[in-house]
């Protein structure tokens, strides 16, 4: 199936506050939201107002904002917790019941027909205030198929938006959620939502495969926080869909997703991860030798991603044992400074020889060209000799 559509719901403000570290106040919490619709996101998820007192008032003041984002609440599948999502002046209410037999067994303790009368029931009394309504089988991935089949015809037949398939725990594989996905899209004609976590290091290739298998809502958060060890991250999507369905990203602000993967990272007192797709310090820097001198003269062959288009600069680095003569050519460009092969040659040993007892700042280099430019001629002066 070829990819001609998504919508992303943002979690940040759900799954991503169950992330260990994450306490997100009043105002990082509005700061988060602002961020997120200035990117571009379509939904907004919240975590539910039945939680605490205080996030019934976050989530109002949520609410009140001017947000061109759908705000959703993410709640049990029980009337009071829609209600008073509704009363908070949600958009949509994305309710959820776990479907698999450890669940249902060690959670909620109901049976499939049970799940199936009390979503018709809460489905109905959200249809009568005009909100979306998204039903999601928790551990799709752990539930037997045919429930699951069953359940989504009920509620689809009951007239939900759409459909949720939660990959709870992290143990599918793209092949799995590929097989789901279209067996689900066959039962179903309502829109489909995917939502994946990283446990098994799949969270972003399962995201874009439910998008090939019919999916249209994939959930995200910002670094790919959340329970455990997270779920897709919005940038880590952003990446993959830039690379084979750039028509899919086009609309979204992707120069913003720097500065948003550092607020939150802030926020939740992390690091950026520094292999975090785009947003990683190291995400467009290049060392070896071998490679800058291609990226230089084509920067095409050793990136995929152009860091213009998020927001970010290529860097080269220099000071280092595995560097080669035309990075350092590069950098006495950028100074203004024309160096002869001879010298050029000489200049790049000698960082080679003194890398290799301990790498050398970018102030070091900059002396040792300016030097190579005085001593333009002679390539084995002393100055270029370490005497």
């Amino acid at each position: 199936m070829s990819l001609d559509n998504i919508n992303l719901v943002d979690s940040t403000l759900r799954e991503g506050e169950q992330f260990a570290h994450a306490r997100f106040t009043i105002d990082q919490k509005l700061a988060i939201a602002h961020a997120l619709d200035a990117f571009g996101v379509d939904y907004i998820e919240t975590t539910s107002p039945v939680a605490s007192p205080q996030s019934e008032h976050d989530l109002r003041t949520l609410t009140a904002l001017p947000l061109h984002a759908r705000v959703l609440a993410h709640t049990r599948c029980t009337l009071e917790d829609a209600r008073l999502a509704v009363d908070c002046g949600v958009d949509g209410v994305n309710l959820l019941f776990g479907t698999s037999q450890l669940l249902r067994d060690w959670s909620h303790g109901r049976t499939i027909d049970q799940i199936v009368e009390q979503a018709a029931v809460v489905i109905c009394a959200l249809q009568e205030h005009g909100v979306e309504v998204r039903f999601s089988c928790e551990d799709a991935f752990r539930s037997e198929r045919a429930d699951l089949l069953r359940i989504f015809r009920a509620v689809h037949l009951l007239g939900v938006q759409r459909v949720g398939i939660a990959d709870t725990v992290g143990i599918a594989t793209p092949r799995e959620v590929e097989d789901l996905v279209r067996a689900v899209r066959e039962t179903v004609g309502c829109d489909i939502e995917f939502h994946g976590h990283d446990d098994g290091g799949c969270a972003i290739a399962n995201a874009y495969t439910a998008l090939e298998a019919g999916a249209t809502h994939i959930d995200t958060t910002v670094l790919g926080i959340g329970e455990r060890n997270g779920i897709t991250s919005l940038s880590g999507l952003m990446a993959r869909l830039y690379l084979s369905a750039p028509q899919l990203v086009t609309r979204y602000q992707l120069q913003r997703l720097p500065e948003l993967d550092a607020m939150v990272a802030e926020f939740v007192g992390v690091e950026v991860p520094f292999n975090s797709c785009i947003t990683g310090e190291t995400a467009f820097t290049h060392k070896a030798g071998l490679h800058t001198k291609a990226v230089l003269q084509h920067p095409a062959t050793y990136e995929v991603l152009d860091p213009a288009v998020f927001g970010r600069q290529r860097s080269v680095l220099v000071g280092h044992r595995l560097t080669g003569r035309h990075a350092v050519a590069e950098r006495a460009r950028e100074l203004g400074i024309e160096l002869g092969r001879d010298v050029l040659q000489a200049l790049t040993r000698e960082i080679k020889t003194r890398a290799d007892q301990a790498p050398l700042s970018m102030t070091e280099i900059d002396a040792l060209l300016k030097e190579g430019e005085i001593f333009g001629g002679h390539p084995q002066t002393p100055v270029l000799n370490g005497h």
